[in-house]
């Protein structure tokens, strides 16, 4: 049977671009994709094809290999700036900026959980070629089956919201071995085998995310496409869920930053004085300056947390192996308080925008709705409740939740 250790996808065929030398440039071609993303990013929404184009974007860009160790050929910036990159993106375009956040998590396995021969055969060539990681570890879903065939394993089962596993260039996969009943992350490249795309990504919001279901039919993998067990990485090894927590975060202020600026160009071009207002122009009117302010205000607010994370989220980051659990948790709390104060405020913002915009700016051609749609879709990942109480519980008892890949 074919291995799974030499991926052969069109998805790469993308020319690769370099990595940015340093967080301006990287910043600046982040805005540069923004930029063209914005440009019909309503009508690829309408359209909700798979995100091959916009893929080839990121790459041409050199985002993908951002935060990959210099030793093997990346970037090795911090996760702040990735987190500002992808930001940058939710401007835009909220499906490409998961997309790429989702593959900044995957990829850093090859630190988190790989030996440094897994880093280096996986490493090189992403960040040469510029890949994109999918992944199909949905924990709510049943466990995906590692059987054990000869040297490697069989691959079984199925997945669902395996965002990027289709247009990826290759997919990390959680499964649990049969031999040792241990929890594994493996490798697959998408054009693998026996790997099949869903194809049936259909929802609200997030429609160019790639996020439809994948299904193993008995994918051959060889010992060099496991990466290694979760369950190994210590504290360290445990920053995927603050990290992806910390990616929601700033998605969400992406749009809602997107979503504002967006609506304040129709405000001042389009939207009509209310005829009680006194006013001439729309953009003088006292409540409609007022919902801006608050709206803004509360965005600035947010930001400086997001900064605050990221920082939070390198200086764990570097302390490497001689991360504690307790430093761990203090990150993760503070990461926590992001979501909640970024999701709530990304809900109400992106509704709140027809307020300032008019009843004409309802109007289908407009596609203002898509702003909703996108974080109404995502910030249901996980309830934001339940990061609420971690916050409360923190705060009152000092606690700290288990590490699981939703905490």
């Amino acid at each position: 049977m074919t291995t799974t250790t030499e991926p052969t996808t069109t998805a790469g065929a993308t020319a690769a671009g370099p990595v940015p030398a340093d967080a301006d440039a990287a910043l600046a071609a982040a805005r540069g994709v923004a930029a063209r993303l914005a440009e019909d990013a309503l009508e690829r929404d309408r359209a909700g094809a798979e995100p091959f184009t916009e893929a080839g974007l990121l790459r041409a860009a050199g985002l993908p290999a951002l935060l990959l160790p210099r030793e093997v050929g990346g970037g090795g910036h911090p996760w702040s700036l990735a987190l500002e990159v992808v930001r940058e993106l939710a401007t835009a375009d909220g499906s490409i900026a998961q997309l790429l956040a989702y593959h900044y998590v995957n990829a850093h396995n090859l630190v988190w959980v790989a030996d440094e021969a897994g880093r280096e055969r996986w490493g090189v060539p992403s960040a040469r070629a510029q890949w994109l990681w999918g992944d199909a570890v949905n924990p709510v879903d049943p466990d995906l089956q590692l059987v054990r065939d000869g040297d490697g394993y069989l691959l079984r089962g199925t997945k669902s919201f395996a965002t990027g596993a289709s247009t990826g260039d290759v997919t990390v996969v959680g499964g649990v071995a049969d031999d040792t009943g241990r929890g594994l992350l493996v490798v697959v490249p998408r054009e693998a085998p026996g790997f099949v795309k869903g194809g049936d990504w259909d929802n609200l919001g997030q429609r160019l995310s790639a996020s439809g279901s994948v299904h193993f039919d008995d994918v051959r993998i060889d010992p060099d496409a496991v990466l290694g067990s979760p369950e190994d990485g210590g504290p360290f090894g445990s920053l995927v869920t603050p990290a992806i927590q910390a990616a929601f975060g700033h998605f969400y202020l992406g749009v809602t930053r997107g979503a504002l600026e967006t609506a304040a160009a129709y405000t001042r071009t389009t939207s009509r004085p209310w005829l009680l207002s006194d006013v001439r122009e729309a953009a003088q009117d006292p409540y409609v300056l007022a919902t801006y302010g608050r709206l803004v205000a509360r965005l600035r607010a947010a930001e400086a947390l997001g900064r605050s994370v990221g920082a939070a989220l390198d200086e764990a980051h570097a302390r490497g192996a001689d991360l504690t659990w307790h430093e761990r948790g203090e990150v993760a709390e503070e990461i926590a308080a992001l979501k909640v104060v970024s999701s709530d405020l990304a809900v109400e913002a992106t509704s709140a925008v027809f307020e300032v915009t008019g009843a004409r700016a309802t109007g289908n051609r407009y596609g203002f709705d898509r702003f909703w749609r996108n974080v109404r879709t995502h910030t249901l990942h996980d309830p934001v409740q339940y990061k609420a109480r971690e916050v409360g519980d923190h705060f009152l008892n000092g606690t700290h939740p288990p590490f699981t890949l939703y905490t």
